[in-house]
């Protein structure tokens, strides 16, 4: 039987995180919704911007005594490899992230720690070649890149608010409570239809099957859940709680974008294997 008390008070917590994450997450629109619509360099800046967050975030949090070189080298590599997405070298970008890591290997010299240099570059470069793939850098709502990183990013964020709040209210058995203690099975159903009617409002406004468009929104939910379990395993192992503290609510950027980031990579993979997955 449910505690009316404990009821009440998960909802108080949950109104009382909500307004500081919506404000947070309204902020985060705004600012990404011009560059995302203009594409060219005004989205390459930001990916660029949002990059540099997230190679500083990791090299942080992985490497209590980084040095100047340890924070520069990934970093360098990783506008490198984006610069060569603009001008559509993708092979080549992927070969630039593999030797940024194997720098950022090298540059922890003897202190240990080699795999957490390597495996965080390729954690974030890889995710940022993929959306830029993904993207491509052409103009507004009619390019196809547009359209199908939007439908992307809106079944990931519908998923995500839709396991929020189911998971606060419902509450009942933890998926894996010694990775990620807030998740919850009423979350990640919750999570799952609220990506499923997203897939279904954006396939009717970008005019394709209603049902295709919940079909092919129910993986990335899915996908979009391991994401974060990916990162929560990762910073358990290092020991952190939050990745930073630059979005208020929500912790750091890699905090905020972790299930994007495994989203987007299964789903450039997806379609490369299956060019047709992607309705035209």
């Amino acid at each position: 039987m449910i505690d009316p008390a404990e009821t009440s008070a998960v909802k108080t917590r949950t109104w009382k995180d909500l307004g500081v994450r919506l404000i947070s997450a309204i902020i985060l629109i705004v600012v990404c919704y011009i560059p995302f619509y203009f594409g060219g360099g005004l989205w390459l800046g930001l990916i660029a911007i949002f990059g540099a967050c997230m190679m500083y975030e990791w090299v942080r949090m992985s490497d209590k005594e980084a040095h100047i070189l340890n924070f520069i080298v990934p970093m360098a590599g990783m506008l490198i490899a984006i610069g060569l997405c603009y001008i559509g070298d993708y092979h080549i970008a992927l070969l630039v992230a593999v030797a940024t890591a194997l720098l950022a290997i090298l540059t922890k010299g003897l202190r240990g720690g080699l795999l957490w240099a390597g495996l965080g570059t390729l954690y974030i470069i890889i995710p940022l070649i993929s959306i830029l793939w993904l993207r491509g850098f052409e103009f507004g709502w009619s390019g196809e890149g547009f359209r199908k990183l939007a439908f992307i990013i809106v079944a990931v964020i519908a998923a995500d608010v839709g396991a929020y709040f189911g998971g606060s209210y419902f509450k009942g058995k933890k998926m894996a409570p010694k990775l990620s203690p807030n998740k919850s099975w009423s979350g990640f159903f919750s999570g799952m239809l609220a990506g499923a009617i997203a897939g279904v409002i954006i396939a009717w406004v970008m005019d394709f099957s209603l049902l295709y468009g919940a079909l092919l929104a129910l993986p990335l939910t899915v996908f979009s859940v391991m994401g974060d379990f990916l990162e929560s395993g990762l910073k358990r192992k290092l020991n952190v709680k939050d990745t930073g503290g630059v979005l208020p609510g929500h912790g750091g950027v890699l905090d905020r974008v972790d299930s994007l980031m495994f989203t987007v990579v299964v789903c450039a993979l997806a379609i490369v294997v299956m060019p047709g997955l992607w309705p035209h």
